[in-house]
């Protein structure tokens, strides 16, 4: 209901799969919501140490509520996946790389026209070892970023709830209205549109 959507992209070598399997999930994959906080940020501050090594590269792009707004969050998710591909600099015509999306993501056109290999696994969290990565980075780095804004936007409890639709958010969204980090498209069923500025 508030805050980006944000998109994760995790790049490893296929070598690293049975690695990361093994020493990060200890050989039980899970849905980063279905992790502690705690196991979810140890695992991102390995991947940062492992990123520095040079032995994964990783990347998140967020995209604004208003932007939600304006676009529908199917485009917002598909911008966040186009910008990821652009910050990791990788190169569409590239026949040794897979892009693996979870749901019902889709892969750039551009990557598809040049011949790119994708794969679309649902539940993919769940499933690849790559894809859990992803989710644990786009997890954990807007989790960081709505603990951020809670500052800016004291009344609303993000640090908390991090911008999802619980009983406490719903109150307190009817109780001040909805603020520049809210979605207004989620929110209209709730409470009547009011921006506090």
């Amino acid at each position: 209901m508030a805050g980006p959507v944000t998109v994760g992209l995790f790049s490893a070598e296929k070598k690293m799969e049975r690695w990361l399997l093994k020493n990060v999930f200890e050989n039980k994959l899970r849905d980063s919501k279905k992790l502690s906080k705690k196991k979810r940020e140890e695992i991102f501050e390995k991947f940062k140490e492992m990123k520095i090594e040079g032995k994964i590269d990783f990347t998140v792009a967020h995209s604004s509520p208003k932007f939600i707004d304006n676009k529908g969050i199917s485009k917002a998710i598909q911008t966040g996946i186009d910008r990821s591909l652009e910050k990791l600099q990788l190169s569409y015509d590239r026949k040794d790389i897979v892009i693996l999306l979870d749901g019902l993501l889709k892969a750039p056109k551009e990557f598809k026209s040049a011949g790119g290999r994708t794969k679309t696994i649902i539940k993919g969290d769940e499933k690849d070892v790559f894809i859990a990565c992803a989710s644990i980075v786009a997890k954990v780095s807007r989790d960081r970023l709505m603990c951020r804004l809670a500052k800016k936007y004291p009344k609303y409890g993000f640090e908390i709830h991090k911008g999802y639709g619980t009983a406490r958010h719903v109150e307190l969204i009817k109780k001040h209205g909805l603020s520049n980090l809210h979605r207004a498209s989620f929110c209209s069923l709730i409470i009547n549109r009011r921006s506090l500025g």
